[in-house]
């Protein structure tokens, strides 16, 4: 094996996966790279050629958004009928902003303001349980300014006392909103976190 060519071909493989392309035809795929290599006449013309794939990336652009739509328009009626449901249990307290918290601990120590540094053990899933982060399993306090942090979040810090433990029910506008984020929170999801308020720095 020529371990530069294959790796030439996984990153170049990689690339295109990333990119959204997944149904090649691998046979032709081949043939068209090594006509290129070989210096030989293409199969199809290269303005042709052009044409075809401005055309597929243009419907993969499509089929693409028409996904994230579908995928956002569920997250965000799943969400707001569990927020809905949540509202109703006990000791759930609703805010104006529409974040929800139920008090696990009550803190004794001084509140955080906009301006203050937190330190913070936290846990967070989507609503169907799921977890997606956690700094229980790193084993390590996060420490960030209230504002760097989700707008849900931030809200919820400035009503905790130092010393407390909250499980907020975050609903999106005041979590990723509607773009997500990179990858790993869908777009429109509520999130819930169990909030350790550790310290005010």
């Amino acid at each position: 094996m020529d371990k530069t060519s294959y790796a030439l071909g996984m990153s170049i493989a990689h690339n295109m996966i990333q990119s959204g392309v997944r149904d090649l035809v691998l046979d032709d795929f081949t043939a068209a790279i090594q006509d290129a290599f070989k210096g030989k006449e293409p199969a199809v013309p290269f303005e042709e050629a052009g044409e075809i794939l401005n055309k597929y990336f243009e419907e993969a652009e499509k089929a693409k958004a028409a996904e994230a739509a579908e995928i956002a328009g569920k997250m965000k009626e799943e969400g707001e009928a569990f927020l809905a449901a949540n509202a109703k249990k006990e000791g759930v307290v609703t805010l104006k902003s529409g974040l929800q918290y139920k008090v696990l601990k009550e803190g004794t120590g001084k509140k955080a303001t906009k301006n203050s540094r937190v330190k913070c053990h936290y846990e967070g899933t989507f609503i169907n349980g799921q977890k997606f982060d956690s700094s229980y399993d790193r084993n390590e306090p996060a420490v960030f300014g209230v504002t760097q942090v989700i707008a849900g979040w931030t809200e919820a810090l400035q009503l905790m006392a130092e010393g407390s433990a909250w499980e907020l029910y975050i609903p999106y506008q005041l979590a990723y909103g509607e773009a997500g984020a990179h990858g790993a929170i869908p777009p429109c999801a509520a999130l819930i976190f169990k909030v350790e308020l550790i310290e005010v720095l």
